[in-house]
Protein backbone atom coordinates (compact mmCIF):
# COMPACT_ATOMS: atom_id res chain seq x y z
CA UNK A 1 0.00 0.00 0.00
CA UNK A 2 1.56 3.64 -1.14
CA UNK A 3 1.47 6.40 1.21
CA UNK A 4 -0.50 8.57 -0.89
CA UNK A 5 -3.27 6.38 -0.49
CA UNK A 6 -3.90 8.41 2.83
CA UNK A 7 -3.13 11.79 1.32
CA UNK A 8 -6.33 14.88 1.45
CA UNK A 9 -4.77 16.78 -1.58
CA UNK A 10 -7.96 18.96 -0.66
CA UNK A 11 -7.05 19.60 2.48
CA UNK A 12 -6.35 23.41 3.83
CA UNK A 13 -3.06 22.99 5.83
CA UNK A 14 -2.42 25.82 8.35
CA UNK A 15 1.32 25.01 10.07
CA UNK A 16 3.99 27.02 9.31
CA UNK A 17 6.06 26.20 6.23
CA UNK A 18 9.18 23.72 7.80
CA UNK A 19 6.94 23.09 11.02
CA UNK A 20 8.28 19.50 12.48
CA UNK A 21 4.41 18.87 12.21
CA UNK A 22 5.13 17.67 8.80
CA UNK A 23 7.80 14.97 9.42
CA UNK A 24 5.41 13.77 11.78
CA UNK A 25 2.57 13.73 9.80
CA UNK A 26 4.76 11.86 7.09
CA UNK A 27 6.57 9.43 9.34
CA UNK A 28 2.71 8.25 10.10
CA UNK A 29 1.54 8.05 6.43
CA UNK A 30 4.49 5.64 6.24
CA UNK A 31 4.01 3.86 8.95
CA UNK A 32 0.21 2.94 8.73
CA UNK A 33 1.59 2.45 4.88
CA UNK A 34 4.17 -0.14 5.43
CA UNK A 35 1.38 -2.33 7.79
CA UNK A 36 -1.50 -1.68 5.54
CA UNK A 37 -3.88 -0.12 7.41
CA UNK A 38 -6.85 0.94 5.38
CA UNK A 39 -8.24 4.29 5.70
CA UNK A 40 -11.47 2.91 7.06
CA UNK A 41 -10.45 0.74 10.04
CA UNK A 42 -8.25 3.44 11.00
CA UNK A 43 -9.53 6.47 13.84
CA UNK A 44 -7.53 9.47 14.57
CA UNK A 45 -8.42 11.06 17.45
CA UNK A 46 -7.52 14.21 18.78
CA UNK A 47 -7.84 17.45 20.69
CA UNK A 48 -7.03 21.11 20.45
CA UNK A 49 -3.71 22.91 19.62
CA UNK A 50 -1.55 22.53 16.50
CA UNK A 51 -0.82 18.47 16.71
CA UNK A 52 -4.37 18.37 16.83
CA UNK A 53 -4.99 19.36 13.31
CA UNK A 54 -3.20 16.40 12.44
CA UNK A 55 -6.13 14.65 11.52
CA UNK A 56 -7.84 16.56 9.18
CA UNK A 57 -4.77 16.02 6.66
CA UNK A 58 -4.72 12.35 6.66
CA UNK A 59 -7.36 10.17 5.08
CA UNK A 60 -9.45 8.22 7.86
CA UNK A 61 -12.04 8.41 10.47
CA UNK A 62 -12.12 11.40 12.78
CA UNK A 63 -12.68 12.51 15.86
CA UNK A 64 -11.78 15.92 16.99
CA UNK A 65 -13.08 16.70 20.74
CA UNK A 66 -11.63 18.83 23.54
CA UNK A 67 -8.64 20.53 24.81
CA UNK A 68 -6.87 17.71 26.81
CA UNK A 69 -9.98 15.22 26.71
CA UNK A 70 -8.78 13.63 23.35
CA UNK A 71 -8.71 10.09 25.39
CA UNK A 72 -11.71 9.62 27.17
CA UNK A 73 -13.31 9.24 23.43
CA UNK A 74 -10.55 7.25 21.71
CA UNK A 75 -10.79 4.86 24.76
CA UNK A 76 -14.88 4.57 23.89
CA UNK A 77 -14.36 4.03 20.09
CA UNK A 78 -12.07 1.41 21.14
CA UNK A 79 -13.97 -0.22 23.42
CA UNK A 80 -17.47 0.11 21.14
CA UNK A 81 -15.18 -1.57 18.33
CA UNK A 82 -11.92 -2.58 19.05
CA UNK A 83 -11.13 -4.21 15.81
CA UNK A 84 -10.41 -0.66 14.93
CA UNK A 85 -6.87 0.88 15.11
CA UNK A 86 -6.95 3.70 16.73
CA UNK A 87 -4.49 6.88 17.30
CA UNK A 88 -4.45 9.74 19.10
CA UNK A 89 -2.67 12.92 18.48
CA UNK A 90 -1.83 15.66 20.34
CA UNK A 91 0.97 18.33 21.51
CA UNK A 92 2.51 18.19 24.65
CA UNK A 93 0.00 21.27 26.14
CA UNK A 94 -2.83 19.27 25.41
CA UNK A 95 -1.52 15.56 26.47
CA UNK A 96 0.64 16.75 29.48
CA UNK A 97 -1.03 19.92 30.76
CA UNK A 98 -5.27 20.07 30.05
CA UNK A 99 -5.25 16.22 29.39
CA UNK A 100 -2.91 15.15 32.28
CA UNK A 101 -5.08 12.91 34.35
CA UNK A 102 -6.85 11.69 31.25
CA UNK A 103 -3.10 10.93 30.39
CA UNK A 104 -2.75 8.97 33.74
CA UNK A 105 -5.79 7.06 34.13
CA UNK A 106 -5.11 5.46 29.58
CA UNK A 107 -2.21 4.13 30.95
CA UNK A 108 -3.89 2.77 34.12
CA UNK A 109 -6.56 1.23 31.57
CA UNK A 110 -3.92 0.07 29.26
CA UNK A 111 -6.27 1.01 26.43
CA UNK A 112 -5.27 -0.68 22.41
CA UNK A 113 -4.70 1.95 20.99
CA UNK A 114 -1.59 4.55 19.85
CA UNK A 115 -0.67 7.96 21.50
CA UNK A 116 1.41 10.50 19.64
CA UNK A 117 2.46 13.37 21.42
CA UNK A 118 3.65 16.50 19.69
CA UNK A 119 6.25 17.33 22.03
CA UNK A 120 7.27 21.08 20.86
CA UNK A 121 7.64 22.34 24.66
CA UNK A 122 5.91 25.37 24.00
CA UNK A 123 2.17 26.69 23.61
CA UNK A 124 1.90 26.52 19.53
CA UNK A 125 -1.35 27.53 18.87
CA UNK A 126 -2.24 30.25 21.80
CA UNK A 127 0.85 31.97 20.77
CA UNK A 128 4.04 30.93 22.73
CA UNK A 129 3.43 30.51 26.47
CA UNK A 130 5.17 27.91 27.94
CA UNK A 131 3.95 24.14 28.09
CA UNK A 132 4.55 21.32 30.86
CA UNK A 133 7.86 20.44 28.72
CA UNK A 134 9.21 23.15 28.86
CA UNK A 135 12.80 23.69 30.13
CA UNK A 136 13.91 25.77 33.12
CA UNK A 137 14.73 29.47 31.77
CA UNK A 138 12.98 29.16 28.78
CA UNK A 139 11.62 32.89 28.38
CA UNK A 140 7.98 33.62 26.78
CA UNK A 141 6.00 36.91 26.52
CA UNK A 142 3.96 35.02 29.59
CA UNK A 143 6.95 33.84 31.22
CA UNK A 144 8.82 36.89 31.13
CA UNK A 145 11.48 35.90 33.92
CA UNK A 146 11.70 32.81 32.55
CA UNK A 147 10.26 29.02 33.58
CA UNK A 148 11.46 28.36 37.11
CA UNK A 149 9.48 24.44 37.13
CA UNK A 150 10.89 21.16 36.46
CA UNK A 151 10.20 19.93 33.19
CA UNK A 152 7.24 17.29 33.37
CA UNK A 153 9.01 13.58 31.87
CA UNK A 154 6.56 11.61 30.57
CA UNK A 155 8.61 9.06 29.71
CA UNK A 156 9.03 8.03 33.48
CA UNK A 157 5.54 8.87 34.51
CA UNK A 158 4.36 6.25 32.14
CA UNK A 159 6.92 4.13 32.99
CA UNK A 160 6.53 4.46 36.30
CA UNK A 161 2.54 3.48 36.05
CA UNK A 162 3.77 0.39 33.99
CA UNK A 163 2.91 1.82 30.22
CA UNK A 164 3.24 -1.23 27.82
CA UNK A 165 5.36 0.85 25.50
CA UNK A 166 7.18 3.63 26.00
CA UNK A 167 8.81 5.74 23.06
CA UNK A 168 10.54 8.57 22.08
CA UNK A 169 11.08 10.27 18.63
CA UNK A 170 12.21 13.13 16.80
CA UNK A 171 10.35 15.31 14.07
CA UNK A 172 13.46 15.57 11.88
CA UNK A 173 14.42 12.41 11.58
CA UNK A 174 11.77 10.81 9.52
CA UNK A 175 12.94 7.02 8.22
CA UNK A 176 13.54 6.65 12.32
CA UNK A 177 10.37 8.38 13.74
CA UNK A 178 8.56 6.16 11.21
CA UNK A 179 10.00 2.57 12.18
CA UNK A 180 9.10 3.67 15.93
CA UNK A 181 5.58 4.47 14.85
CA UNK A 182 5.21 1.18 13.10
CA UNK A 183 6.57 -0.86 16.67
CA UNK A 184 3.75 1.55 18.61
CA UNK A 185 1.08 0.21 16.15
CA UNK A 186 2.04 -3.39 16.39
CA UNK A 187 2.03 -3.40 20.40
CA UNK A 188 -0.63 -4.89 21.82
CA UNK A 189 -2.53 -2.00 24.61
CA UNK A 190 -1.64 0.99 25.26
CA UNK A 191 1.27 2.80 23.57
CA UNK A 192 3.23 6.32 23.56
CA UNK A 193 5.49 8.03 21.52
CA UNK A 194 6.58 11.30 22.39
CA UNK A 195 7.66 12.94 19.40
CA UNK A 196 10.48 15.81 19.67
CA UNK A 197 9.05 18.59 17.29
CA UNK A 198 10.33 22.05 16.61
CA UNK A 199 7.87 24.57 16.68
CA UNK A 200 10.03 27.17 14.48
CA UNK A 201 8.05 30.09 15.21
CA UNK A 202 7.16 30.35 19.02
CA UNK A 203 10.01 28.35 20.24
CA UNK A 204 13.87 29.43 18.94
CA UNK A 205 15.84 28.02 21.56
CA UNK A 206 14.51 23.97 21.14
CA UNK A 207 15.47 23.75 17.22
CA UNK A 208 15.94 21.28 14.70
CA UNK A 209 20.06 21.83 14.95
CA UNK A 210 19.06 21.79 19.29
CA UNK A 211 17.55 18.40 18.86
CA UNK A 212 20.00 16.84 16.83
CA UNK A 213 22.82 17.55 18.80
CA UNK A 214 21.09 17.09 22.23
CA UNK A 215 19.62 13.51 21.37
CA UNK A 216 21.12 10.01 20.60
CA UNK A 217 19.42 6.97 19.81
CA UNK A 218 19.41 4.08 22.47
CA UNK A 219 22.13 1.35 21.76
CA UNK A 220 22.37 -2.32 23.26
CA UNK A 221 19.14 -1.48 25.69
CA UNK A 222 16.89 -4.36 26.81
CA UNK A 223 13.49 -3.00 27.00
CA UNK A 224 12.05 -5.33 28.63
CA UNK A 225 13.90 -4.35 31.64
CA UNK A 226 11.66 -1.44 33.33
CA UNK A 227 14.39 -0.73 35.46
CA UNK A 228 17.05 0.76 33.04
CA UNK A 229 14.17 2.26 31.22
CA UNK A 230 13.18 4.14 33.92
CA UNK A 231 16.87 5.50 34.55
CA UNK A 232 17.23 5.66 30.58
CA UNK A 233 14.11 8.08 30.28
CA UNK A 234 15.71 10.05 33.65
CA UNK A 235 18.46 11.84 31.21
CA UNK A 236 18.15 14.56 29.80
CA UNK A 237 21.79 15.74 28.84
CA UNK A 238 21.87 14.45 26.38
CA UNK A 239 17.99 12.67 25.44
CA UNK A 240 17.78 9.33 24.66
CA UNK A 241 15.55 8.33 21.90
CA UNK A 242 14.22 5.32 20.29
CA UNK A 243 11.75 2.40 22.53
CA UNK A 244 12.87 2.66 26.06
CA UNK A 245 10.10 0.07 27.69
CA UNK A 246 8.00 -2.54 26.38
CA UNK A 247 5.39 -5.14 28.13
CA UNK A 248 3.55 -7.71 25.65
CA UNK A 249 1.88 -9.51 29.18
CA UNK A 250 -0.36 -7.59 30.13
CA UNK A 251 -4.46 -7.56 29.25
CA UNK A 252 -5.88 -4.55 27.05
CA UNK A 253 -8.58 -2.41 28.50
CA UNK A 254 -10.95 -4.48 25.88
CA UNK A 255 -10.27 -7.80 26.98
CA UNK A 256 -10.76 -7.28 30.59
CA UNK A 257 -14.80 -5.61 29.52
CA UNK A 258 -17.49 -8.55 30.30
CA UNK A 259 -19.20 -7.61 27.17
CA UNK A 260 -16.61 -9.54 24.92
CA UNK A 261 -16.54 -12.27 26.85
CA UNK A 262 -19.01 -14.18 25.44
CA UNK A 263 -19.27 -12.29 21.97
CA UNK A 264 -16.34 -11.18 20.16
CA UNK A 265 -18.44 -8.85 17.67
CA UNK A 266 -18.15 -5.34 18.17
CA UNK A 267 -21.34 -3.70 19.88
CA UNK A 268 -22.82 -1.41 16.29
CA UNK A 269 -23.07 -5.41 14.91
CA UNK A 270 -25.06 -6.36 18.15
CA UNK A 271 -29.33 -6.55 18.42
CA UNK A 272 -30.42 -4.76 21.71
CA UNK A 273 -31.83 -7.24 24.00
CA UNK A 274 -35.04 -5.24 25.72
CA UNK A 275 -34.24 -7.91 28.30
CA UNK A 276 -30.54 -6.53 29.55
CA UNK A 277 -31.83 -3.32 28.75
CA UNK A 278 -34.74 -3.80 31.72
CA UNK A 279 -33.08 -5.56 34.21
CA UNK A 280 -29.48 -2.41 33.64
CA UNK A 281 -32.59 0.44 34.16
CA UNK A 282 -34.03 -1.94 37.58
CA UNK A 283 -30.49 -2.49 38.99
CA UNK A 284 -29.87 1.31 38.45
CA UNK A 285 -32.81 2.20 40.00
CA UNK A 286 -32.25 0.07 43.03
CA UNK A 287 -28.85 1.82 43.43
Amino acid sequence: MEPEVYDLPEADVAWCPGCGNFGILRALKLALSDLKIKPEDLVLVSGIGQAGKLPHYLKGHVFNGLHGRSLSPATGIKAANPGLTVVDVSGDGCMYGEGGNHFLHTIRRNVDLTNLVHNNMVYGLTKGQASPTSQRDFHTPLQVEGVFEEPFNPLTVAIALGAGFVARAFAGDVENTREIIKQALLHKGYALVDIFQPCITFNRVNTYQWFQEHTYYLEDHDPTDREKAFRRASETGPYPLGVFYQDQGKKTFEENLSIYREDERPLYQREVNPDVVRQLIRARKEL
